[in-house]
């Protein structure tokens, strides 16, 4: 089964700063948003497989959606 996560994205003095909504522990920085968001995913897939070891249950995802910042 695959669940799709929603992204936020936040502008920071460093890049970006990224988290899934639905999973909150899974915050991640980076320079650009494209690195942010591949860090974000490796976070995603590294923290399925702790929780699978766990035994724990993972979050349900809803609709894939990124909240990306405007640049002013």
């Amino acid at each position: 089964m695959l669940n799709n996560y929603t992204a936020k994205y936040t502008k920071i003095d460093s890049g970006y700063m990224g988290q899934l909504v639905e999973w909150p522990e899974i915050i991640t920085e980076g320079k650009t948003i494209e690195e942010c968001r591949k860090m974000l995913k490796d976070a995603l897939n590294e923290m399925i497989l702790a929780y699978k070891e766990q035994g724990k249950e993972i979050p349900v995802g809803g609709a894939l959606i990124e909240q990306l910042p405007i640049e002013v």
